[in-house]
């Protein structure tokens, strides 16, 4: 039944997105998972589809839809059965270029927006180093102006699409800030692939997400061009800051809806289970951890989309955020353990869908804000 957070339009978007992932997605995660990347025809038929440019102004392409229509995306993406394939379209639409939909010039949206949106240039985004994570302001990435460039140098870990991507959204210090304005000097920039001094160093090896490519970044001497900067130069951490909700509220819908679908799967085979002369699905015992498990998804469910109703309401929603995302990925994580264990030693197969979610979901209490920041977070905004 649909959700009232959504209207007809959004509905129809839904079937459509959930037929293209049922009949071109899904019997083919297999392959990318082994593969370790997504096949540029899929970037391709995306845009094709019009779902990479879902929130785009018409004038670039774009659909120029609303937050609930990348939702939407995210919820149906999520249900593939591959962490990877899904976080690898959401990093492109929805973790990096909206932050040039918002902050880019006139120039910059008719430059790149369009490739974006056909799936022609693919996007990932560069924050995290090799020493600085959830804490943004430690990043040591510099770039120092040099004439008509930027000179950019230092390194970029753990970028999801950093192997095969196009247009890397790169922060870097433009000015080193003093002690007790950590936040100050940062800037973003739009980098291409195939400048001078720009090397993959090296594609990571996961334990989950294996069809999301996954690079370490070098940077040496090179040279962005000014035009490239995205933003006011020194207002990167706050630009960041601004798309941080709409990250982690994406975190919390992939990791929700792929839950969904591990718990689908598992009741599946309770049905089709048998044991001691009746199906899996009549033990009490295991009855009943799924109605709590299912209880969990739709309180789950109901706290994401609160926090998205104030996010887009431009509310103050930092404190709902956090915890709609802490909830949303903890409970998908107990979803995975359950999951596997109610499929007994199927579930530790690599044939049967559990058992790659229990490796893929378990990213989603790390990445955007770990589930320690999202605590920190929600306990300064309470009477403590």
């Amino acid at each position: 039944m649909a959700h009232p957070l959504f209207s007809d339009e959004h509905e129809m978007l839904r079937r459509s997105i959930h037929a293209f992932v049922e009949k071109e997605v899904a019997p083919r995660v297999g392959e990318w998972e082994a593969a370790g990347r997504i096949p540029r025809e899929l970037w391709q038929r995306l845009g094709e589809l019009g779902f990479l440019g879902l929130e785009f102004p018409t004038e670039y392409g774009g659909s120029g839809a609303d937050f609930l229509a990348s939702v939407v995306l995210g919820e149906e993406m999520a249900r593939c059965r591959s962490g990877g394939v899904a976080f690898s379209v959401l990093v492109h639409t929805d973790m990096s270029s909206p932050w040039l939909v918002r902050f880019g010039t006139d120039a910059q949206k008719r430059k790149y927006l369009p490739g974006i949106a056909r799936g022609e240039t693919v996007c990932a985004l560069g924050i995290t180093e090799p020493g600085a994570g959830s804490d943004m302001a430690a990043l040591t990435t510099r770039a120092e102006r040099d004439g008509d460039v930027y000179r950019l140098t230092g390194s970029k870990i753990f970028i999801t699409n950093g192997v095969y991507g196009d247009l890397y959204f790169v922060a870097a210090r433009t000015d080193a800030g003093t002690p007790d304005r950590r936040h100050a000097g940062i800037s973003m920039f739009l980098v291409e692939r195939g400048l001078p001094g720009f090397t993959v160093s090296r594609k990571l090896d996961k334990m989950g997400m294996r069809a999301s490519d996954t690079a370490e970044l070098a940077f040496q001497d090179c040279p962005v061009p000014a035009e490239n900067l995205l933003g006011v130069e020194g207002r990167g951490f706050q630009q960041l800051a601004a798309g941080l909700q709409r990250e982690r509220l994406m975190a919390a819908v992939l990791a929700r809806s792929g839950a969904d679908q591990a718990l689908e799967d598992t009741m599946s085979h309770l049905r089709e289970r048998t044991a001691f002369g009746e199906p899996l699905a009549q033990r009490q015992v295991l009855r009943h951890r799924v109605a709590d498990l299912a209880t969990d998804l739709e309180a789950a469910r109901e706290l994401v989309y609160h926090a998205i109703r104030l996010f887009m309401a431009g509310e103050d929603c930092a404190r709902e955020v956090s915890m709609a995302k802490l909830f949303a990925t903890e409970v998908a994580n107990r979803v995975a353990y359950d999951a596997v264990q109610m499929h007994g030693g199927y579930g530790y197969m690599r044939e049967f869908p559990v058992e790659g979610f229990f490796r893929d979901v378990r990213l989603w209490t790390i990445a955007s804000g770990t589930s320690e920041v999202m605590r920190e977070i929600i306990a300064r905004r309470l009477p403590l």
